[in-house]
């Protein structure tokens, strides 16, 4: 048995969702976390997604555009942590890649970076708690 763990976009939490259920995964926790990845140093992939962000945003209501413009590099930076969804999933070991594939599916975006993580870890055994049974006959 494995269990999954993916860290993903909070605007993908639906689409993960959906993907789980279609790859007929057993059942799975979704829970809000907080956290950071490596921090990018290329300065000029940091303007250009700076750049985009300040375009797409809808700032017509602030008054004070370096305000934004400062919440917006902190994004970019190591001074903030991002808010993201973490599934956990418990599968057998032959329904991994499936699921992995699923998760990577909806979640892969155009962008350079921040796309999420997914993470596979041996599990030692499940046990059922109605029912007392345990291993692939509890999941």
């Amino acid at each position: 048995m494995k269990e999954i763990l993916a860290f993903v976009r909070m605007n993908k939490t639906n689409a993960t969702k959906r993907a789980l259920l279609n790859a007929k995964a057993a059942g799975f926790i979704a829970m809000k976390v907080e956290g950071r990845g490596k921090l990018v140093t290329d300065r000029e992939s940091l303007t250009g997604l700076k750049n985009d962000l300040m375009a797409k945003g809808q700032f017509d209501d602030i008054d004070d555009m370096q305000e934004v413009e400062t919440l917006v590099e902190g994004f970019l930076d190591d001074s903030r942590m991002f808010a993201r969804r973490m599934f956990q999933v418990v599968c057998e070991d032959d329904e991994v890649e499936k699921i992995v594939k699923a998760i990577i599916d909806v979640n892969k975006t155009s962008y350079k970076m921040g796309d999420g993580k997914i993470f596979v870890l041996p599990l030692e055994d499940a046990v059922r708690v109605r029912t007392g049974e345990t291993g692939s006959a509890a999941l």
